[in-house]
């Protein structure tokens, strides 16, 4: 058995401390630095793209960062909501591997 931990391992508790958290201000900061983690890591792997994969890929990129935008803003209810689903996809995708 592999003591490896994987990306979504952490992605799915990370979703999930969303869903758990009582305080609904807790799970809307929860929410917000989800949304700015994954911000920092789009605009990182952006900078490292050569310009040809840049322009490659501007339509991806576009498409998250919009993403991303329309996760601002939303109520706990909504992160609650968001969050289970994503756990959901992710469960299902494992379920596929």
């Amino acid at each position: 058995m592999s003591n490896q931990i994987k990306s979504d391992d952490v992605i799915f508790n990370f979703f999930k401390q969303i869903c758990d958290e009582k305080k609904d201000e807790k799970c809307v900061e929860l929410g917000n630095n989800w949304i700015k983690a994954m911000e920092t890591n789009l605009a990182n792997m952006e900078s490292n793209l050569e310009e040809s994969d840049r322009v490659k890929h501007k339509e991806n990129i576009d498409s998250n960062k919009k993403h991303l935008n329309g996760l601002k803003d939303k109520t706990a209810s909504e992160w609650r909501q968001y969050a289970t689903q994503c756990m959901i996809e992710i469960l299902d995708h494992k379920g596929k591997s």
